[in-house]
């Protein structure tokens, strides 16, 4: 009885090491979700920045990541806002530190799968670095058509 008893107490102590939150996620999925980085907004009717919105409807995550390009075609600031799971918040967060002080096509050879090698992502959550990936596209793609007034017309065009 003794034994049990010294058993059950062993179990009630708390144990030293990550939160049980914290538990099947790799610390620098956990650094990037407890301390994000570059969270927030730029306007989105500057010229100069563009806005990726993507989502994948499998699992719900949304996420918005914004780019600011200088006139020499650098990013020179980047900002996010996502609705989903840790690891989809520090795929966000660590895009948007990668993306800083690079060019426009340097920021587009960015890809998921340097992401997930990183953030060490499971298989079941490359998903979340994808995602990252596709912002960081859309982003620029929208920053893109912002520098060149023609192609929004014929966008304008394409969709009447």
């Amino acid at each position: 009885m003794a034994a049990l008893r010294a058993a059950g107490a062993a179990l009630l102590r708390p144990r030293a090491g990550p939160a049980p939150a914290a538990l099947g996620y790799h610390k620098k999925v956990v650094d990037h979700y407890e301390n994000p980085r570059n969270v927030g907004s730029l306007d989105s009717k500057a010229k100069n920045v563009g806005t990726g919105l993507v989502g994948a409807p499998a699992c719900g995550d949304v996420m918005k990541l914004q780019v600011e390009v200088d006139e020499n075609g650098k990013i020179v600031d980047a900002r996010f806002k996502t609705f989903g799971c840790g690891s989809a918040i520090a795929s966000s967060s660590l895009a948007t530190e990668w993306v800083k002080g690079k060019t426009v096509d340097e920021a587009l050879k960015i890809k998921n799968t340097d992401i997930a090698k990183e953030l060490c992502l499971p298989p079941v959550k490359l998903h979340c670095s994808m995602l990252a990936e596709d912002a960081i596209k859309a982003a620029l793609a929208d920053y893109k058509l912002k520098q060149d007034p023609n192609r929004e017309s014929d966008k304008k065009a394409d969709n009447a």
